[in-house]
């Protein structure tokens, strides 16, 4: 009696894990919702990376920003990474850093960062999806906790017209940006920003990470894409199917 506990003991514990989807499989389901309305982050869903922080990075590099704005972000960056920082506050403070710079300057910049620096990072199965969609008349919308410069840039390549949106932003005055938030999507405040927008129930929402969570669970088709480990575990209590494009390893 006593070998067979120690053998039970010993056994190894079965790990749930999140039912993964082929692309034929991907494609298939979210094409038998009949969406009319599809919504999709983009960091990370549509490509791969994160462009909000890889942009800020790459303007201290170039010195759009200045030694002290960028001495100042570096410190605010490390706190956040520590946790004593939230996710909303730094997103709001990656935009908010560009005060007093000409939108002009920041959309040219944006557009030579994305070209140079994500362009490549494109996931061609979501590019694929995503045009076969807009072929069936589906309204595309894109939200993002990154900079509105960057996600307008980049979505172009989807065509995804800049009114279809919603993004980390601030108010532009006489061609400057400013301080003043208008609105930074993040965890349910991408639920609020769609409210706002007048989308309430998506039909098919796409995202991949913990902060996407709460547009997902608004959708009557969740599809976490290249998902991060919290996202793996929501969906695998929300028994969400997952899908990795080919060019990512799990």
């Amino acid at each position: 009696m006593e070998s067979r506990l120690n053998t039970l003991s010993s056994s190894p514990i079965p790990v749930a894990t999140a039912a993964a989807l082929t692309t034929e499989q991907f494609f298939s389901r979210v094409h038998a919702l009949s969406p009319r309305i599809a919504v999709f982050d983009c960091d990370g869903t549509l490509w791969s990376g994160d462009a909000g922080s890889s942009f800020m990075r790459w303007t201290m590099d170039t010195g759009l920003l200045s030694r002290e704005a960028t001495e100042w972000l570096n410190s605010r960056y490390v706190e956040y990474k520590r946790g004593t920082v939230s996710e909303i506050a730094i997103c709001g403070e990656m935009v908010q850093i560009y005060h007093g710079l000409r939108e002009t300057e920041l959309r040219s910049a944006a557009a030579e960062f994305f070209r140079n620096h994500v362009e490549r990072n494109i996931f061609p199965e979501m590019a694929e999806l995503v045009a076969a969609l807009q072929d069936n008349g589906v309204e595309i919308w894109a939200v993002s906790s990154t900079c509105d410069w960057v996600i307008e840039e980049g979505v172009r390549r989807f065509n995804i017209p800049a009114n279809r949106v919603l993004s980390a932003r601030v108010a532009i005055e006489n061609g400057r940006a400013t301080e003043r938030l208008l609105d930074v999507p993040t965890d349910e405040g991408k639920v609020a920003s769609l409210r706002r927008a007048g989308i309430t129930a998506p039909d098919v929402v796409f995202g991949n990470s913990v902060h996407d969570a709460a547009m997902l669970a608004i959708a009557r088709g969740a599809f976490p894409v290249n998902p991060s480990e919290e996202l793996v575990q929501r969906s695998i209590a929300e028994s969400w199917p997952v899908y990795y494009p080919a060019s990512v390893v799990r």
